[in-house]
């Protein structure tokens, strides 16, 4: 078993949920069971499925994971593009937000591959 509240990429990731909650307050009213229920539930699968992952006993365990995890990134990344698309969010937000979630499926990618499966 791992100690996932001392993993960074957890803890950017509980931090990046946040920001997702923040940056989809200001999402038109009639996005409330679209854009903003899907960036939201997306964003509360990542440390979800790390902590999750990491109770379990077998690094193969913890590693199916984290790809649920990373599964959520990019989930997140197109409906990020999607909102600013329809204009719900600017570029500036977009490139910000954006910079954190690379960061997450980084650090989440390179300590999967370090897993002994």
């Amino acid at each position: 078993m791992h100690r996932y509240k001392d993993l960074k990429f957890w803890q950017l990731s509980r931090s990046f949920c946040k920001d997702i909650y923040q940056i989809s307050n200001s999402f038109p009213s009639d996005e409330k069971f679209g854009l903003v229920s899907q960036l939201r539930r997306a964003s509360v699968s990542i440390p979800s499925n790390i902590a999750e992952g990491a109770s379990r006993k077998s690094n193969k365990d913890f590693a199916r994971f984290l790809t649920i995890a990373l599964g959520s990134c990019y989930e997140i990344e197109t409906q990020l593009l999607l909102s600013l698309d329809l204009n719900f969010i600017d570029k500036e937000t977009l490139k910000s937000i954006n910079n954190t979630l690379q960061q997450i499926i980084k650090m989440m990618s390179k300590f999967s591959s370090s897993l002994k499966i």
